[in-house]
């Protein structure tokens, strides 16, 4: 696993992260195939199940994640964004302008009603 070293931002072009959470029920990890755009050293995602979503509970209870990314992995520690704030906005933003242009749908309902999440990308050693 990769912490501690900046994301490479060609990193930022493949169609999808793997996020794994630790299960609140079960403590056994949990991985789901999820858009994505990374700003800096934080991965940011929209949750369109909002906190209903299993992955957002499970980031809840557990904020320590692991986010893997075409060949690399990063550990990291989830934030549920407030609404409003910069931040929610960026989020919203990136994904949008990553996905809006190759997705055949309309994402405008997604990108204003899903739930922001970033993942800040943990200092640390390659292990």
């Amino acid at each position: 696993m990769i912490t501690g070293v900046p994301p490479d931002p060609a990193l930022d072009a493949a169609d999808f992260a793997y996020l794994t959470t630790t299960g609140r029920v079960t403590g056994l990890p949990r991985t789901i195939e999820i858009w994505f755009a990374l700003a800096g050293e934080t991965v940011y995602f929209l949750s369109g199940g909002r906190d209903r979503s299993d992955w957002v509970k499970n980031a809840r209870r557990r904020a320590e994640i692991t986010v893997s990314i075409a060949d690399r992995e990063f550990a990291g520690r989830a934030r549920i964004l407030s609404a409003g704030d910069t931040e929610d906005g960026l989020a919203r933003r990136l994904l949008l302008e990553k996905y809006g242009p190759r997705y055949a749908g309309d994402l405008t309902s997604w990108g204003r009603t899903s739930l922001p999440v970033a993942v800040d990308l943990l200092p640390g050693n390659t292990s």
